[in-house]
């Protein structure tokens, strides 16, 4: 279907893409995954002839047809059920012209034709698609000119889906939709017809929708079977594979080095010497593995936590006098609670956030707050609120006006924003990096609570996972909205349905809230019943709350000493293997200024430090991996 033979790509001076080749064969569905600035967009850019190519050749079946989400949001009175059926050019030129046809062979020729391509069960279709995408019924006959940007987006990715291209090209779907949408989205293109090709920084989207992982890495790319999660554990085994043979290489290397240099002048190992020089020619140069700088979340731990942290009582709210968008809610937070809201777009879950945090009050009821509650938020329009004429290290210092230099580079480093970013303008920072400075600001006060709004929008895999383990640490209360269905399953305890004007809790879990909204699409039910919940399978909320937050406490402490005992040992190896190839190294002997002795004291001592340290890792891995299994 789509062949990418060694294409080079340049920007600005930059080169993205070198010398790269893959093979994407017909009814494959393949993620492209890479770092932020990987150039994966630009890929698929150079794949619809949108940019041109520095070198190499892109051949594609002669005839196939490529789609891909329009750049420019529909508008308009056109409807959103008629944008979608629009796409389908060859239907709505039949169509056109069996409106005008009056040869009644033409005619027949056009009705046959209609019937070939499933003409008329095409709205249908359309408006299947629509609704999984977030649009009912009625919502499907407005004009597209009363909807938000957002909504708009939807409607061209429902009409990409619809036309059913025989390759289709998906930047980060999953954008502009919520949970609801993004597991519909899962589904479907799991069982999509033709060749996928998609850039994500979805887990779940990436394990469920696609049968083969391209990694762009270094400017090359590189084709793996199977899901994500797949990728990862052949390419963590192939990566500790290359740093052994390289490790192995480099000693062979400096041993023949050595050996040309001490005897290359003496005439009895002249010809020896001379072999080495040219098997070191032919040695093929192993690079060593290239490690990304790992990404990290260090949220601050609470200075006190009061129980319950937020209690609404009765509470109704909106945004005009007598039009609540929620009511009758009756609900707390906890000390230990980590809610995720569930809800379609519209249903009220940023509404219910900003009043939790105080931006909106109350029509009716009382939001009652512990005298000590500290509540950190995380909107949705957070980075639009970033100082972008400032550096991450000013916009910081604003709000630590009389810390230390050296006390605003560790706060910014707990979130990943080392010294080279620290001095950037932000306006030069990427989605990914302005998202951790956002987090940064908002937990200077150390906060006990934590209402997060879709943090992840511009976040990478590396960075979601970092933020995954970054709250599993965290020791406060944290409400997620977020269409991340890994980041909820990891981190939430209890599952909050924001739905029909009001709140109530799910007790059952992310795969049987899919199951109901699938359930609810096919029998074309509009609203989650008390039965419903009812269905879905739980425990008790408190004592569900409780467990979870004791599970937390409980590995916490196991989990840090497992990290540090695996951090002792890679370092007493690398200073093992320094000695070590230091006196395997002929040279070493002949260099007065060695001291052999010392070095082989040095040996030993880190022999037995690692062996000591070895088994304490053994021991941690093991005691983490009983908490875990009990």
């Amino acid at each position: 279907m789509l062949h990418l033979k060694n294409l080079t790509y340049r920007v600005g001076g930059r080169t993205l893409i070198e010398d790269a080749s893959a093979h994407i064969p017909s009814g494959h569905h393949v993620g492209l995954v890479g770092a932020n600035g990987s150039g994966k967009t630009s890929l698929l850019r150079l794949i619809t002839g949108q940019s041109e190519l520095d070198g190499g050749d892109i051949e594609l079946r002669s005839g196939a047809d490529i789609g891909v989400v329009a750049q420019d949001a529909p508008g308009g009175e056109q409807t959103p059920l008629e944008a979608t059926l629009a796409a389908d050019e060859e239907r709505s030129l039949l169509l056109r012209r069996a409106n005008v046809e009056t040869d009644p062979h033409a005619v027949a020729e056009i009705q046959e034709r209609l019937v070939d391509i499933d003409a008329h069960a095409a709205p249908a279709r359309a408006a299947s698609i629509l609704a999984g995408l977030g649009f009912d019924e009625p919502e499907q006959h407005r004009p597209l000119s009363t909807f938000s940007g957002g909504w708009r987006m939807r409607v061209a990715l429902a009409a990409v889906l619809f036309k059913e291209p025989e390759l289709l090209l998906l930047d980060e779907p999953t954008n502009h939709l919520d949970l609801e949408s993004a597991l519909w989205l899962e589904q479907h293109l799991a069982s999509y017809p033709g060749t996928l090709l998609m850039v994500s920084h979805d887990k779940s989207l990436l394990n469920t929708s696609v049968d083969h992982i391209l990694s762009l890495r270094g400017a090359k790319l590189e084709m793996y079977a199977g899901g994500y999660d797949a990728f990862q554990r052949v390419r963590a085994a192939r990566n500790e594979q290359n740093e052994a043979l390289r490790t192995k290489q480099d000693a062979q290397r400096k041993r023949m080095v050595a050996f040309i240099d001490r005897f290359r002048a003496k005439a009895t190992k002249a010809r020896q010497a001379q072999s080495r020089v040219k098997q070191l020619e032919r040695m093929e140069v192993i690079a060593p593995v290239e490690v990304d700088k790992k990404v990290r979340f260090d949220f601050p731990p609470p200075v006190v936590k009061p129980s319950p942290l937020v209690k609404l009582d009765n509470v109704s709210v909106g945004y005009r006098p007598g039009a609540p968008v929620l009511a009758d809610l009756h609900v707390s937070v906890f000390a230990d609670d980590r809610i995720a809201l569930l809800g379609a777009n519209g249903n009220g879950k940023t509404t219910l956030a900003r009043l939790m945090v105080g931006e909106l009050a109350p029509e009716r009821g009382q939001v009652v707050k512990a005298t000590k509650t500290n509540i950190g938020y995380f909107a949705q329009d957070h980075l639009d609120q970033l100082e972008t004429r400032l550096t991450a290290f000013e916009q910081m210092k604003t709000i630590m006006p009389d810390a230390s230099q050296s006390d605003i580079r560790g706060w910014l480093g707990r979130f990943g924003l080392e010294q080279d970013k620290a001095e950037v303008p932000v306006a030069g920072l990427s989605g990914g990096e302005k998202t951790r400075l956002a987090l940064a600001l908002m937990c200077r006060r150390r906060p006990n609570l934590m209402v997060l709004d879709e943090p992840t929008n511009h976040l990478d895999v590396d960075s979601r996972e970092a933020l995954v383990e970054g709250l599993m640490e965290y020791d406060g209360a944290v409400v997620l909205v977020s269409h991340d269905r890994h980041l909820l399953e990891s981190t939430a305890d209890q599952l909050w349905l924001v739905d029909e004007g009001t709140v109530r809790e799910y007790r059952g879990d992310l795969d049987e809230y899919a199951r109901l909204l699938l359930d609810k699409r096919r029998s074309g039910r509009k609203k989650t019943t008390d039965t419903d919940l009812d269905e879905a399978q739980g425990r008790d909320k408190k004592q569900l709350r409780k467990e979870k937050a004791e599970e937390r406490k409980r590995l916490a402490p196991l989990k840090k000493r497992l990290e540090s005992t695996e951090a002792l040992v890679e370092e007493l190896s690398a200073k093992l293997l320094e000695v070590e190839t230091v006196l395997a190294d002929p040279a070493t002997y002949e260099d007065p200024s060695r001291d052999i002795k010392e070095l082989t004291k040095a040996q030993k001592g880190l022999a037995e430090e690692l062996e000591r340290a070895e088994e304490s890792w053994l021991e941690a891995q093991s005691a983490y991996d009983e908490a875990c299994s009990d």
